[in-house]
C-alpha cells in the first residue's frame, strides 16, 4: 500500500523506494524458469507465508520447514496460479495454509500411531519361561490333588502359607510329630509324582 512522504509529498512504499512488484507478473516469469523473478517472489512472500504457517503449526522450527516447502512449491507450480481466481498473495497464502494444516494432521497421525503401537513382543526366553512356569504349576496342582487331605493341608500351610511345623500343628490341632510325618509322606508322594529324583 502506498503512503505519502510528509516532506516531499512523493509516494513511499513499504519495501523501500520502489513500488511493490506485480506478484502475478513475477509468477508468470517464475513459471518460465526466471530465477531473478523467483528471488523477488521469495523476498516478498517468505514473511507472510511463514506467518501463516506459524499461526497454524505453532512451532517456529516446523513453521520454517513449512514455509520452505511452500516456497519450493511456488517455484515448481507457478504455472498453476490463475489471476482470475484471486491475487498472487492470496494464492500463496492459501498454499501455505493448506501445507501447514497437512503438517499438523501428519504430526497428530504420528502421535496416534505411536499410542496405538503395541508394546514389543516379549522375547522367546521370557515366553518359554512363563510357559514352563505355568506348566509346572499345573503339574504341582495335579500332584497335590493326589495327596490325602491332611497331607495337602499340612503342605499348603507350610509351603504356601509360610507357617512353621509348630504353627501348622497348632492350626490343624494335630500333634507336631503327626504333622512332620504327614509332611514327609506328602513330600515323597509329590516328588514321585513330579518325577524329581532324590
Amino acid at each position: 500500500m502506498e503512503t505519502k512522504d510528509q516532506a516531499s509529498g512523493s509516494p513511499r512504499w513499504p519495501h523501500g523506494d520502489a513500488p511493490p512488484p506485480d506478484l502475478a507478473e513475477l509468477l508468470g516469469r517464475v513459471a518460465r524458469g526466471d530465477q531473478d523473478a523467483f528471488a523477488q517472489v521469495y523476498e516478498h512472500l517468505s514473511g507472510p507465508v511463514y506467518g501463516v504457517a506459524l499461526r497454524v503449526v505453532r512451532d517456529p522450527a516446523q513453521a520454517e520447514e513449512v514455509a520452505q516447502d511452500v516456497l519450493v512449491e511456488l517455484w515448481r507450480k507457478a504455472s498453476h496460479y490463475r489471476p482470475e481466481r484471486g491475487t498472487a498473495m492470496a494464492w500463496a497464502l492459501t498454499v501455505a495454509h493448506r501445507r501447514a494444516v497437512d503438517r499438523v494432521r501428519s504430526s497428530q497421525a504420528d502421535r496416534d500411531r505411536e499410542e496405538r503401537t503395541p508394546a514389543p513382543a516379549p522375547d522367546y526366553d521370557d515366553v518359554a519361561e512363563q510357559v514352563g512356569t505355568r506348566l509346572e504349576h499345573q503339574q504341582v496342582r495335579r500332584c497335590m490333588r493326589g495327596l490325602t487331605e491332611t497331607q495337602r493341608e499340612s503342605i499348603t500351610l507350610a509351603y504356601y502359607g509360610g507357617y512353621t511345623y509348630r504353627e501348622v500343628s497348632e492350626l490343624l490341632g494335630v500333634g507336631l510329630p503327626a504333622v512332620k510325618t504327614r509332611m514327609r509322606d506328602g513330600l515323597i508322594r509329590l516328588r514321585d509324582c513330579l518325577g524329581v529324583r532324590p
